[in-house]
């Protein structure tokens, strides 16, 4: 009988010493720190400008960005593309990544369905998510959804409480959080809908306000 391949080493000991985004994106690619691996297409890692104003992390690629290899290029990708340019925030001045970096899923008949990542895929994504911080250096960091934002601020954060501010991180960066796109677009109607869209602006028009302050 056969059985699955064994995991592979933890993500903290593929991250290459010199640090590179190529290097890095190569080295994600491999990456078997959980099993993720054996049901996603491919490693989703991020892409966007380095250094970077804004980094906007959110939880990990849906069925899109799995068969493309690219962070929100999806329908959720759609609504950040829209939201990020009525807040005047170019996506080409950021930088878009995902604190997991496989597609967990469902089968639903021919569709396969998000599936929320456990901890334990957060934790074994971690190491990727810190060095790309570390290489992008940005002056803030986006945190879309609540997987992404409790990954960072614990899990007692609520997003819905919080969204907004501006909070320390472990990262030695400012971050703020706000929700992911794919929540606008699960909204019951139409109106409630339109109503989520421009509050998810109005945080991310508040982001832009923040990176025009003037500093200390």
């Amino acid at each position: 009988m056969a059985h699955d391949p064994p995991d592979g080493a933890p993500a903290h000991e593929l991250v290459p010493e010199s640090l590179t985004l190529e290097g890095l994106r190569a080295a994600a690619a491999e990456c078997r720190a959980c099993e993720l691996w054996r049901t996603g297409t491919q490693t989703v890692f991020g892409e966007g400008a380095s250094p970077c104003a804004v980094m906007l992390v959110g939880e990990q690629p849906g069925d899109r960005e799995d068969l493309e290899g690219h962070p929100f290029v999806g329908p959720a990708g759609a609504v950040l593309d829209r939201a990020l340019q009525d807040a005047c925030l170019p996506r080409d001045d950021t930088y878009v990544t995902n604190v997991v970096k496989h597609f967990r899923w469902v089968p639903r008949g021919k569709r396969r369905l998000h599936q929320k990542p456990d901890s334990s895929h957060v934790t074994a994504c971690g190491p990727w998510l810190r060095a790309e911080i570390e290489l992008v250096r940005p002056r803030l960091i986006v945190l879309l959804g609540a997987t992404a934002a409790q990954s960072v601020l614990g899990s007692a954060f609520r997003v819905l409480k919080e969204r907004g501010r501006i909070l320390s991180s472990p990262f030695g960066v400012p971050v703020t959080a706000t929700v992911h796109p794919s929540s606008v677009l699960r909204a019951p109607d139409p109106e409630s809908r339109e109503r989520a869209y421009a509050d998810f602006v109005a945080d991310l028009a508040g982001v832009v306000s923040w990176l025009h302050l003037p500093t200390a």
